[in-house]
């Protein structure tokens, strides 16, 4: 499931410059364009380790992140992916976070996140692991999932043709 670039673990990022900051804009305006709430480097060809995301009218951009800390208390939510597109499926993850990251200055910052930001940081953060949404789901459920997109697939193409 899923191209291969996508189960890719991602590098570090060496340096922030013009040409990281100018990707990190396109980066928003794709993720605006696509209505969605998180996007990460791999699902737009660039394996490093960095993603945005919009939560609460807020932008974040996360670099090098690491979830250094995550709560006991777990809840389920609805998750999709831009990558996997019309799926949705109930996801069980820690409902608190502690994320550390470099930000766009280059300084190294730590906060808490809760509810759907600790959500999204912990989707897009699979992402830079080489890990899907759908992979945190027991077998059954994933091989549903994975069929659904691949009739929705196969008849996306059929109808272009």
């Amino acid at each position: 499931m899923g191209e291969q670039s996508l189960r890719e673990v991602s590098v570090p990022v060496e340096k922030i410059d013009e040409e990281l900051k100018d990707f990190i804009t396109e980066m928003f305006k794709t993720l605006k364009k696509q209505d969605g709430i998180g996007l990460a480097a791999p699902q737009v060809g660039r394996n490093i380790r960095l993603f945005i995301a919009t939560v609460g009218g807020e932008k974040y951009i996360f670099i090098n992140p690491q979830i250094i800390e995550t709560s006991q208390e777990q809840c389920s939510m609805e998750e999709g992916c831009l990558s996997i597109p019309k799926i949705y499926e109930v996801v069980q993850r820690p409902s608190n976070i502690r994320v550390q990251f470099m930000n766009i200055e280059g300084k190294i910052k730590t906060i808490d996140a809760d509810g759907l930001l600790a959500r999204v940081i912990q989707h897009e953060n699979d992402h830079l692991n080489g890990v899907l949404f759908l992979d945190r789901l027991d077998e059954a459920t994933k091989e549903q999932a994975v069929k659904r997109f691949e009739q929705k697939k196969a008849l996306l193409l059929k109808n272009r043709v």
